[in-house]
């Protein structure tokens, strides 16, 4: 049974959910300290509040509100925990997008640019195709396919500068970023070709566009909001699960998943061992724009969200909040459904520190900042790991071998015995 704990801590991708839950603790432990500082600087506050700001950063997923007394209270909250499944799944598809392509060797930051993309050719194809003529759910399925193309297409430009002229893809990735915010606002601005697509029947919202419900497209609830009532949960979040079970099956038990992550060890060691590092290069991209394209197409094929079509002035957080989520999740296709569930718990629990205390929600952020700043470091935190269980090694090494070594003169005597007796 030792044996067996000792070859499970020996494991590497022990010691990686290991890093990342070290991360995770430090970050939310910090998070608290910030809220006691604050509350013992402020009368107004107090030691008090801060207790309950604390509470919140660690429960808050479970906090139902305050009671006739004011105190706060705990328990099951099916609105809570069915919008934080939510808000997790676009994060899923787009840690899954940062992780296929670290897997590569390749550092997608380009993911809001083919979430915008993908946001655009979902809401177009969502939208303008008569729901009247064409069955609603099979409008449904060509907007999300016609999202994740989009994102792909779009994907591909940095993977194809990367593999011919070995660009840096992070330089592309930020050109394309910037290319992409000013394109979907050129599509949905005044005297644009889906200028319609506007929200022109609530006034104070013609700079959004339309919901798809308004064109009776919307993601099916599948039974979740009977189980989460009054949260805006749906069926996409098991959309979303099952694409990143399909993405650990392709990384890990495919020939095609063994050539990418090849080309990311070593490209051109790949491209000695017949591998066709070009195109996996570009295929990688690809794929990572296609999840940031799924991850744009579900969120508004929800049917309750709406696009704020004037997005130069900012590229959507979404995009690069996947990044902390697959570094948390070291990569993995399944740890990324759980790093995506955790960092959308983090923006619960702001909403709850800004409705229910003093404190504000920017606190969260400076935990996913600090836990973010600590995922970087992570082969750091791993080799402190491995230095304390070699350490301990050492330590129980001696005791070990006197253990098995026999007591003087014991072993002589038997083999005289043994002698006189032949």
């Amino acid at each position: 049974m030792k044996q067996k704990l000792s070859n499970l801590w020996g494991k590497d991708g022990t010691k990686s959910v290991l890093a990342s839950l070290i991360s995770i603790l430090i970050g939310m432990v910090v998070g608290a300290l910030i809220i006691i500082i604050v509350g013992a600087a402020n009368p107004s506050l107090g030691l008090n509040s801060a207790w309950e700001g604390i509470r919140l950063v660690f429960g808050g997923l479970f906090s139902t509100g305050r009671d006739a007394a004011g105190t706060l209270t705990f328990g099951f909250n099916s609105t809570n925990l069915g919008n934080m499944l939510f808000r997790a799944t676009p994060l899923i598809l787009t840690g899954l997008s940062v992780a296929v392509a670290f897997k590569t060797g390749l550092f997608n930051i380009g993911a809001p640019g083919q979430y915008l993309m993908g946001t655009a050719a979902t809401l177009i194809l969502a939208l303008t195709i008569p729901t009247e003529t064409v069955p609603a759910p099979l409008v449904w399925l060509i907007a999300f396919l016609g999202g994740m193309l989009a994102g792909a297409l779009w994907g591909c430009i940095p993977g194809l500068v990367k593999a011919f002229l070995n660009i840096n893809e992070v330089l592309a990735c930020i050109m394309t970023n910037w290319i992409a915010a000013n394109l979907v606002t050129w599509l949905f601005d005044k005297g644009s070709l889906f200028e319609s697509l506007q929200n022109h029947v609530e006034n104070t919202k013609t700079a959004y566009i339309y919901k798809t419900s308004f064109n009776g497209v919307e993601t099916a609830k599948l039974g979740l909001d009977k189980l989460f009532p009054n949260s805006q949960v749906n069926g996409g979040i098991l959309i979303a699960i099952g694409i990143a079970i399909l993405i650990y099956i392709l990384m890990n038990k495919t020939t095609l998943g063994y050539e990418l992550k090849a080309c990311g060890a070593n490209r051109h060691a790949a491209r000695y061992a017949g591998i066709a590092d070009k195109r996996n290069i570009v295929l990688s991209m690809a794929i990572a724009g296609a999840l940031s394209g799924a991850a744009a197409s579900l969120y508004y094929l929800s049917g309750n969200t709406e696009f704020f079509w004037s997005t130069y002035q900012t590229l959507p957080a979404t995009g690069f909040n996947g990044i902390p989520v697959a570094l948390l999740a070291v990569s993995n296709p399944i740890g990324v459904i759980f790093t995506g569930c955790f960092m959308s718990m983090l923006d619960i629990v702001g909403l709850q520190l800004t409705n229910l205390t003093a404190y504000n929600e920017y606190i969260t952020d400076v935990i996913i900042a600090i836990i973010v700043y600590l995922s970087a470091f992570s082969l750091v935190i791993k080799m402190f790991i491995s230095g304390q269980r070699k350490r301990r090694s050492k330590a129980a090494l001696p005791a070990a071998e006197a253990a098995a070594k026999p007591p003087e003169g014991g072993g002589g005597a038997e083999v005289e015995k043994g002698g006189e007796s032949a």
